[in-house]
């Protein structure tokens, strides 16, 4: 069942969804999927959990086969589409909106958004209110789940703004990072058939000192912070950290 309320993709058309689940790539590596799963299904115990930014159902499909019963919210249809096609991804209920603001039915014990999908919202504003529609959709105690990596300004020289990560026959991809105002993209040069293809998806980065601010003005609190899902120290050397919140009573 499909909650319609929008008629936008957003950054993630079908363009898009028909590539975005690319078994080479680390995301979907079996034990990459497993390691999270377990991760989330222990906060969910007997409880429900609420993905934001659902997409294709990397991890809500094998999540919702492990038992627990799975919501979700996107915008995009195309990518929810390509859920339907998984096995069990027929039985997830999705609302499609703005995962900042949309609302679903019920409480759930964890809600979580994976792999940098809270830098998919742009503004802090944006990013303080999804903090807030999370804690509306916890019962209390419930938690929520953040993965997401550390701003690499270290790599930038000064006067830079570029940060490559990928350059090949194939093309060649980008970060421009705005270091006034948080804004970044990342950018995407394809090449095919002897013909270049551009690609530019907006985010904004954030701090993870941030992000916990914005916990506590929605009524959490920071109960564990992990470099990965591996729960492996969080260090000053992390790329990356999943963090953990509370809803206070």
């Amino acid at each position: 069942m499909v909650d319609e309320t929008l008629d936008e993709d957003g950054y993630f058309p079908e363009s898009v969804a028909a590539t975005y689940d690319d078994p080479s790539s680390a995301m979907f590596a079996e034990e990459t999927v497993a390691t999270t799963v377990d991760f989330l299904a222990a906060l969910a115990g007997d409880g429900r959990a609420l993905e934001f930014g659902i997409g294709t159902g990397r991890i809500a499909a094998p999540l919702a086969r492990r038992g627990v019963p799975v919501h979700g919210i996107d915008i995009s249809r195309a990518m929810v589409a390509r859920l339907r096609g998984k096995p069990g991804g027929d039985g997830i209920d999705v609302t499609i909106g703005d995962f900042a603001t949309a609302k679903a039915k019920g409480s759930f014990s964890v809600a979580y958004l994976v792999f940098n999908t809270i830098n998919n919202l742009t503004t802090q504003d944006a990013q303080v209110d999804c903090f807030r529609n999370a804690a509306d959709h916890l019962e209390p105690g419930g938690r929520f789940v953040i993965e997401v990596g550390v701003p690499e300004l270290r790599r930038l020289p000064a006067g830079q703004d570029l940060v490559p990560f990928r350059a090949d026959a194939d093309g060649w991809a980008y970060d421009r990072y705005d270091v006034v105002t948080q804004a970044m993209s990342s950018n995407y040069v394809n090449v095919v058939d002897g013909r270049a293809e551009f690609r530019s998806i907006p985010f904004r980065y954030v701090w993870p000192a941030e992000l916990d601010l914005m916990a506590r003005l929605a009524g959490m609190r920071l109960r564990e912070r992990w470099q990965d899902w591996t729960r492996a120290p969080f260090t000053a050397e992390s790329r990356g950290h999943v963090s953990v919140w509370e809803k206070t009573a």
